[in-house]
């Protein structure tokens, strides 16, 4: 079975309703964390998730964990919580995957405050670099179409990796904006919490293609 790639789009965030974009890193809605609470029910072969990949800021992050709650692995979940589950898909965070612009709503918060937010998640390898919306992080084309390049190549590998494995689907947690890049299509707007399916593909040594399955 080759592995699927699960392209999310967070749920509805503070931002896209009060229509505020200076709010630094604004949380999900009430709505928002119905919304994420559906994804994981509407899924289809969820058993076969090996692991989600989110971008670091706040509205994805919620999205993840309440997004597949029942689906990752216990130790990313307050172990009075009861979500997760033992040998569950892991999670790993990757600031590529944040949005393009530099906003203060898309622009993350550090480490430090994450960690607060979030006790029973990891920040340690996170840095600040991903908050300076410069250099890699820029909001130009050029440097998104990089990002998105990254990212790309990042899931070929680990799809790669998982080949031997039982389980082998990978769920990306992002965007609408940088979704655009990362799939490369640029008419690409799915509703908040809202999903579609890819495959990764290798057409040459620098270039990978996300691949809709209904292509």
């Amino acid at each position: 079975m080759v592995s699927k790639i699960v392209i999310v789009r967070h749920a509805e965030s503070v931002h896209n309703v009060t229509k505020d974009f200076s709010q630094l890193d604004p949380p999900l809605t009430s709505l928002g964390v119905e919304q994420a609470s559906t994804i994981s029910q509407q899924l289809p072969s969820t058993g076969d998730i090996a692991t989600v990949i989110s971008s670091p800021l706040r509205r994805a992050l919620q999205t993840t964990l309440a997004g597949f709650s029942t689906i990752l692995d216990k130790q990313y979940f307050d172990k009075s919580s009861g979500q997760g589950i033992d040998g569950g898909a892991t999670l790993s965070l990757d600031p590529d995957l944040q949005e393009r612009s530099d906003l203060p709503c898309d622009t993350g918060s550090s480490a430090s405050e994450l960690a607060k937010a979030f006790p029973s998640l990891s920040f340690d390898g996170l840095g600040e670099e991903w908050l300076k919306k410069t250099d890699r992080y820029a909001p130009d084309d050029d440097a998104v179409r990089e990002r998105a390049e990254r990212v790309r190549k990042s899931l070929l590998e680990i799809a790669e990796s998982l080949e031997d494995d039982e389980r082998k689907n990978i769920v990306v947690v992002t965007h609408g904006v940088f979704m655009k890049f990362l799939t490369g299509d640029p008419d690409i707007d799915l509703p908040k919490a809202g999903w579609r399916i890819y495959t990764i593909e290798k057409q040459s040594t620098e270039k990978y293609v996300l691949v809709p399955e209904d292509d």
